[in-house]
């Protein structure tokens, strides 16, 4: 049962996206302060969620940060800068990004098309489309749609790694009391740090 619709953009929507995210990260991790979108393109004042992805590309590189809301309910701008925000602070991955790091991350943002409560996710999920929640308990964990074609996951073993992740038993899927709802998300990301971007 679809329960929200979300916003379509052009590749140059996503292009800018990705700008506001690296623009508002800078701005946070250089001075401190919240990045203003400023004015705006169109699709973002849609409301509707987002999510910002920040890898390393030092050394052996990996996750830097991640930070959004599939749920979102504030303008897209807004909800963007919001998340770049929170994927470089300390509470996203353990430690803040520092500013000789930024020449080094790659970012992305996942813009949330549509979300959808599920009775069979194992059939009902695509890999590479879907994002994942699982929710038990008032509580709510999600997982980035890219994760299982990155990982060569199966349906089934991000089920089990979502559920891993909320504290529960990797089964707990099935079980009557727990509920999967799947965000459909758009990725535009950094082929390398402030890089071309591509749709995902």
């Amino acid at each position: 049962m679809a329960e929200a619709r979300g916003v379509d953009l052009t590749y140059e929507d996503g292009a800018r996206a990705v700008e506001l995210a690296r623009e508002a990260i800078r701005s946070y991790v250089l001075h401190g302060q919240r990045e203003h979108p400023g004015s705006m393109r169109e699709a973002f004042y849609n409301r509707t969620g987002a999510i910002v992805r920040l890898e390393s590309t030092f050394g052996r590189g990996g996750l830097r940060g991640c930070a959004g809301e599939w749920d979102g309910t504030g303008q897209l701008g807004h909800t963007i800068v919001d998340a770049a925000i929170g994927a470089a602070c300390a509470d996203s991955c353990g430690s803040e990004v520092g500013p000789a790091e930024l020449q080094n991350l790659t970012v992305s943002v996942c813009i949330v098309r549509g979300r959808t409560l599920t009775d069979d996710p194992e059939a009902d999920l695509e890999l590479g489309r879907h994002g994942l929640v699982i929710r038990h308990g008032g509580e709510a964990t999600w997982m980035y749609p890219t994760l299982p074609v990155e990982h060569g996951w199966t349906a089934q073993e991000y089920l089990e790694r979502t559920c891993r992740k909320a504290g529960l038993p990797p089964d707990a899927w099935t079980d009557d009391d727990v509920e999967v709802e799947l965000f459909e998300g758009i990725v535009f990301r950094e082929r390398e740090p402030e890089g071309s971007i591509e749709i995902f």
